[in-house]
Protein backbone atom coordinates (compact mmCIF):
# COMPACT_ATOMS: atom_id res chain seq x y z
CA UNK A 1 0.00 0.00 0.00
CA UNK A 2 1.40 3.40 -1.00
CA UNK A 3 2.25 5.90 1.72
CA UNK A 4 -0.28 8.73 1.89
CA UNK A 5 1.12 12.22 2.43
CA UNK A 6 -0.82 15.44 2.99
CA UNK A 7 0.75 18.91 2.65
CA UNK A 8 -1.09 21.95 4.01
CA UNK A 9 -0.11 25.44 2.88
CA UNK A 10 0.81 24.17 -0.57
CA UNK A 11 1.24 27.64 -2.10
CA UNK A 12 3.44 28.96 0.69
CA UNK A 13 7.20 29.30 0.50
CA UNK A 14 7.99 25.91 2.03
CA UNK A 15 4.83 24.16 0.87
CA UNK A 16 5.49 24.94 -2.79
CA UNK A 17 8.86 23.20 -2.61
CA UNK A 18 7.53 20.32 -0.48
CA UNK A 19 5.27 19.26 -3.34
CA UNK A 20 8.39 18.47 -5.35
CA UNK A 21 10.67 17.07 -2.65
CA UNK A 22 8.08 14.76 -1.04
CA UNK A 23 6.52 13.39 -4.22
CA UNK A 24 8.89 10.37 -4.39
CA UNK A 25 7.82 9.20 -0.93
CA UNK A 26 4.26 8.22 -1.82
CA UNK A 27 0.79 9.37 -2.83
CA UNK A 28 0.73 13.13 -2.33
CA UNK A 29 -2.21 15.47 -1.66
CA UNK A 30 -1.39 19.18 -1.40
CA UNK A 31 -3.99 21.68 -0.21
CA UNK A 32 -3.77 25.47 -0.48
CA UNK A 33 -5.25 27.99 1.95
CA UNK A 34 -8.23 28.40 -0.38
CA UNK A 35 -8.86 24.67 -0.14
CA UNK A 36 -8.35 24.45 3.64
CA UNK A 37 -8.25 27.55 5.81
CA UNK A 38 -6.82 26.59 9.21
CA UNK A 39 -9.12 29.11 10.86
CA UNK A 40 -11.97 26.66 10.11
CA UNK A 41 -11.21 24.13 12.84
CA UNK A 42 -14.08 21.79 12.10
CA UNK A 43 -13.02 21.56 8.47
CA UNK A 44 -9.43 20.86 9.56
CA UNK A 45 -10.63 17.89 11.60
CA UNK A 46 -12.93 16.68 8.83
CA UNK A 47 -10.32 16.85 6.06
CA UNK A 48 -7.67 15.00 8.06
CA UNK A 49 -10.22 12.35 9.07
CA UNK A 50 -11.38 11.87 5.48
CA UNK A 51 -7.92 11.78 3.84
CA UNK A 52 -6.30 9.68 6.61
CA UNK A 53 -2.69 10.61 5.75
CA UNK A 54 0.17 8.52 7.05
CA UNK A 55 2.22 11.73 7.17
CA UNK A 56 0.77 15.24 7.44
CA UNK A 57 3.23 18.07 6.78
CA UNK A 58 1.75 21.36 7.99
CA UNK A 59 3.46 24.18 6.13
CA UNK A 60 0.54 26.56 6.73
CA UNK A 61 0.83 29.22 9.43
CA UNK A 62 -0.03 32.75 10.46
CA UNK A 63 3.35 34.38 9.74
CA UNK A 64 2.56 38.12 9.68
CA UNK A 65 4.63 38.88 12.78
CA UNK A 66 3.57 42.50 13.26
CA UNK A 67 -0.06 41.98 12.26
CA UNK A 68 -0.37 39.17 14.80
CA UNK A 69 -0.10 41.77 17.57
CA UNK A 70 -3.56 43.06 16.57
CA UNK A 71 -4.99 39.63 15.67
CA UNK A 72 -3.84 37.39 18.54
CA UNK A 73 -6.91 35.14 18.53
CA UNK A 74 -6.65 34.39 14.80
CA UNK A 75 -2.90 33.77 15.09
CA UNK A 76 -3.52 31.40 18.02
CA UNK A 77 -6.18 29.49 16.10
CA UNK A 78 -4.00 28.99 13.04
CA UNK A 79 -0.65 28.43 14.78
CA UNK A 80 -1.77 26.39 17.79
CA UNK A 81 -5.37 25.20 17.90
CA UNK A 82 -5.47 23.96 14.29
CA UNK A 83 -2.24 21.91 14.59
CA UNK A 84 -3.63 20.48 17.84
CA UNK A 85 -6.71 19.34 15.91
CA UNK A 86 -4.45 17.67 13.34
CA UNK A 87 -2.53 15.91 16.10
CA UNK A 88 -5.77 14.71 17.67
CA UNK A 89 -6.93 13.16 14.40
CA UNK A 90 -3.51 11.57 13.72
CA UNK A 91 -2.83 10.28 17.21
CA UNK A 92 -3.33 6.61 16.32
CA UNK A 93 -2.85 6.72 12.57
CA UNK A 94 0.02 8.94 11.38
CA UNK A 95 2.89 11.36 11.83
CA UNK A 96 2.54 15.16 12.09
CA UNK A 97 5.34 17.38 10.82
CA UNK A 98 5.03 20.95 12.11
CA UNK A 99 7.26 23.96 11.36
CA UNK A 100 8.02 26.37 14.17
CA UNK A 101 10.23 29.39 14.62
CA UNK A 102 13.32 30.91 16.21
CA UNK A 103 11.00 33.56 17.64
CA UNK A 104 10.04 31.23 20.50
CA UNK A 105 13.21 32.57 22.20
CA UNK A 106 13.75 35.97 23.87
CA UNK A 107 17.11 36.59 22.19
CA UNK A 108 19.05 37.24 25.40
CA UNK A 109 21.55 34.45 24.81
CA UNK A 110 25.10 35.77 24.17
CA UNK A 111 25.67 36.65 20.53
CA UNK A 112 28.51 34.16 20.19
CA UNK A 113 26.24 31.24 21.07
CA UNK A 114 23.23 29.49 19.51
CA UNK A 115 20.00 28.26 21.03
CA UNK A 116 19.59 24.52 21.56
CA UNK A 117 16.31 22.63 21.70
CA UNK A 118 16.53 22.27 25.49
CA UNK A 119 17.02 26.00 26.17
CA UNK A 120 14.33 27.92 28.01
CA UNK A 121 11.92 29.69 25.67
CA UNK A 122 10.49 33.18 26.13
CA UNK A 123 8.77 34.53 23.04
CA UNK A 124 8.67 38.34 22.82
CA UNK A 125 5.75 38.62 20.42
CA UNK A 126 2.34 37.11 19.72
CA UNK A 127 3.58 35.20 16.68
CA UNK A 128 6.31 33.46 18.70
CA UNK A 129 3.93 32.82 21.60
CA UNK A 130 1.34 31.18 19.35
CA UNK A 131 3.91 29.00 17.61
CA UNK A 132 5.26 27.96 21.01
CA UNK A 133 1.74 27.08 22.16
CA UNK A 134 1.35 24.97 19.02
CA UNK A 135 4.50 23.08 19.95
CA UNK A 136 3.17 22.44 23.45
CA UNK A 137 -0.21 21.19 22.31
CA UNK A 138 1.32 18.83 19.75
CA UNK A 139 3.75 17.40 22.31
CA UNK A 140 0.92 16.80 24.77
CA UNK A 141 -1.33 15.15 22.17
CA UNK A 142 0.46 11.76 22.19
CA UNK A 143 0.55 11.99 18.39
CA UNK A 144 3.86 11.04 16.74
CA UNK A 145 5.44 14.34 15.70
CA UNK A 146 8.46 16.03 14.21
CA UNK A 147 8.63 19.74 15.03
CA UNK A 148 11.19 21.70 13.00
CA UNK A 149 12.11 25.17 14.22
CA UNK A 150 13.55 27.25 11.43
CA UNK A 151 14.39 30.93 10.94
CA UNK A 152 14.34 33.91 8.57
CA UNK A 153 12.74 31.88 5.77
CA UNK A 154 12.99 33.36 2.28
CA UNK A 155 12.49 32.35 -1.34
CA UNK A 156 12.55 33.93 -4.78
CA UNK A 157 8.76 33.69 -4.88
CA UNK A 158 6.13 34.83 -2.41
CA UNK A 159 6.36 37.56 0.22
CA UNK A 160 9.62 37.63 2.16
CA UNK A 161 12.68 39.70 3.09
CA UNK A 162 14.67 38.91 -0.07
CA UNK A 163 11.95 40.11 -2.40
CA UNK A 164 11.24 43.13 -0.20
CA UNK A 165 14.91 44.18 -0.30
CA UNK A 166 15.04 43.88 -4.09
CA UNK A 167 11.81 45.89 -4.46
CA UNK A 168 13.09 48.66 -2.21
CA UNK A 169 16.47 48.61 -3.96
CA UNK A 170 14.67 49.44 -7.22
CA UNK A 171 12.65 52.26 -5.64
CA UNK A 172 15.20 54.01 -3.42
CA UNK A 173 18.79 55.23 -3.44
CA UNK A 174 19.24 54.54 0.29
CA UNK A 175 18.18 51.52 2.36
CA UNK A 176 18.12 51.57 6.17
CA UNK A 177 18.41 48.09 7.67
CA UNK A 178 18.49 46.80 11.25
CA UNK A 179 21.99 45.65 12.22
CA UNK A 180 21.51 44.46 15.83
CA UNK A 181 19.28 41.42 15.26
CA UNK A 182 21.08 38.18 14.38
CA UNK A 183 19.79 34.98 12.85
CA UNK A 184 20.30 32.49 10.02
CA UNK A 185 18.51 33.21 6.72
CA UNK A 186 17.20 29.88 5.44
CA UNK A 187 16.07 29.13 1.89
CA UNK A 188 12.63 27.51 1.70
CA UNK A 189 13.82 24.92 -0.81
CA UNK A 190 16.59 23.80 1.55
CA UNK A 191 14.01 23.31 4.31
CA UNK A 192 11.85 21.22 1.98
CA UNK A 193 14.80 19.12 0.85
CA UNK A 194 15.92 18.56 4.43
CA UNK A 195 12.34 17.61 5.38
CA UNK A 196 12.33 14.93 2.69
CA UNK A 197 15.56 13.44 4.06
CA UNK A 198 14.26 13.55 7.63
CA UNK A 199 11.05 11.78 6.63
CA UNK A 200 12.87 9.15 4.58
CA UNK A 201 15.10 8.32 7.53
CA UNK A 202 12.19 8.36 9.94
CA UNK A 203 10.43 5.89 7.64
CA UNK A 204 13.50 3.65 7.67
CA UNK A 205 13.45 3.75 11.48
CA UNK A 206 9.72 2.97 11.49
CA UNK A 207 10.16 -0.05 9.22
CA UNK A 208 12.72 -1.50 11.66
CA UNK A 209 11.05 -0.63 14.95
CA UNK A 210 7.37 -0.06 14.10
CA UNK A 211 7.75 3.40 15.68
CA UNK A 212 8.34 6.83 14.16
CA UNK A 213 11.53 8.66 15.08
CA UNK A 214 10.05 11.82 16.52
CA UNK A 215 10.99 14.95 18.46
CA UNK A 216 11.74 18.66 18.36
CA UNK A 217 14.64 19.80 16.16
CA UNK A 218 16.25 23.02 14.95
CA UNK A 219 16.65 23.24 11.17
CA UNK A 220 18.31 26.35 9.72
CA UNK A 221 21.13 27.30 7.43
CA UNK A 222 24.57 27.34 9.00
CA UNK A 223 26.23 30.59 10.05
CA UNK A 224 24.75 33.83 11.33
CA UNK A 225 24.18 37.36 10.11
CA UNK A 226 22.18 40.53 10.72
CA UNK A 227 19.32 41.87 8.64
CA UNK A 228 21.60 44.64 7.36
CA UNK A 229 24.32 42.21 6.32
CA UNK A 230 21.75 39.91 4.75
CA UNK A 231 20.37 42.82 2.72
CA UNK A 232 23.87 43.74 1.53
CA UNK A 233 24.49 40.14 0.49
CA UNK A 234 21.18 40.00 -1.41
CA UNK A 235 22.07 43.09 -3.42
CA UNK A 236 25.62 41.90 -4.10
CA UNK A 237 24.47 38.43 -5.15
CA UNK A 238 21.74 39.90 -7.31
CA UNK A 239 24.20 42.12 -9.15
CA UNK A 240 26.69 39.27 -9.64
CA UNK A 241 24.31 36.44 -10.50
CA UNK A 242 21.09 37.90 -11.84
CA UNK A 243 21.37 41.39 -13.26
CA UNK A 244 23.24 40.26 -16.37
CA UNK A 245 20.51 37.80 -17.35
CA UNK A 246 18.39 39.07 -20.22
CA UNK A 247 15.15 37.29 -19.35
CA UNK A 248 14.77 37.00 -15.57
CA UNK A 249 11.38 38.64 -15.20
CA UNK A 250 10.86 40.64 -12.03
CA UNK A 251 14.24 39.66 -10.56
CA UNK A 252 15.95 41.09 -13.61
CA UNK A 253 14.87 44.71 -13.13
CA UNK A 254 17.75 47.16 -12.54
CA UNK A 255 18.54 48.47 -9.03
CA UNK A 256 18.78 52.15 -8.12
CA UNK A 257 20.09 51.79 -4.55
CA UNK A 258 23.44 53.47 -3.82
CA UNK A 259 23.78 53.37 -0.02
CA UNK A 260 23.06 50.94 2.79
CA UNK A 261 22.71 52.46 6.27
CA UNK A 262 22.84 50.24 9.38
CA UNK A 263 20.40 51.19 12.14
CA UNK A 264 19.36 49.81 15.53
CA UNK A 265 16.09 48.14 16.50
CA UNK A 266 15.20 51.28 18.45
CA UNK A 267 15.53 53.34 15.27
CA UNK A 268 13.08 51.04 13.49
CA UNK A 269 10.22 50.41 15.94
CA UNK A 270 7.70 47.72 14.99
CA UNK A 271 4.49 46.52 16.65
CA UNK A 272 6.15 43.18 17.48
CA UNK A 273 9.42 42.96 19.40
CA UNK A 274 12.13 40.81 17.80
CA UNK A 275 14.91 38.90 19.59
CA UNK A 276 18.42 40.29 19.20
CA UNK A 277 19.88 36.80 18.89
CA UNK A 278 17.79 34.00 17.42
CA UNK A 279 20.55 31.82 15.99
CA UNK A 280 19.68 28.12 16.41
CA UNK A 281 22.05 25.20 16.88
CA UNK A 282 21.57 22.44 14.30
CA UNK A 283 23.64 19.83 16.18
CA UNK A 284 20.70 17.62 17.17
CA UNK A 285 19.14 17.30 13.70
CA UNK A 286 22.60 16.55 12.26
CA UNK A 287 23.22 13.85 14.87
CA UNK A 288 19.76 12.30 14.58
CA UNK A 289 19.11 12.42 10.83
CA UNK A 290 22.47 13.35 9.29
CA UNK A 291 20.94 16.54 7.87
CA UNK A 292 22.94 19.74 7.48
CA UNK A 293 21.95 22.85 5.52
CA UNK A 294 25.09 24.68 4.31
CA UNK A 295 26.07 28.24 5.19
CA UNK A 296 23.43 30.89 4.48
CA UNK A 297 25.65 32.68 1.96
CA UNK A 298 26.00 29.64 -0.28
CA UNK A 299 22.25 29.04 -0.04
CA UNK A 300 21.54 32.61 -1.11
CA UNK A 301 23.79 32.19 -4.12
CA UNK A 302 21.99 28.97 -5.13
CA UNK A 303 18.59 30.61 -4.69
CA UNK A 304 19.54 33.53 -6.92
CA UNK A 305 21.01 31.23 -9.57
CA UNK A 306 17.90 29.06 -9.45
CA UNK A 307 15.70 32.12 -10.02
CA UNK A 308 17.19 32.82 -13.46
CA UNK A 309 17.20 29.30 -14.83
Amino acid sequence: MSLRLLILGANGQIGWHLQRTLAPLGELTALTRDQLDLADLDKVSRVVRELQPDILVNAAAYTAVDKAESEPELALTINATAPARMAQELRDTGLLVQYSTDYVFDGNKPLDSAYEECDVTGALNVYGQTKLEGERLIMESKCPYIILRTSWVYDTRGKNFLRTVLRLAREREELRMVADQYGAPTWARSIAEATAIILARSLEHSSRTARWRTGLFHLTAAGRTSWAEFAEAIIKEYEECCAWAADTGELGAPLTVKRMVSITSEQYPTPARRPHNSVLSNALVQHTFGVMIPDWRSQLQLAMQDAIR
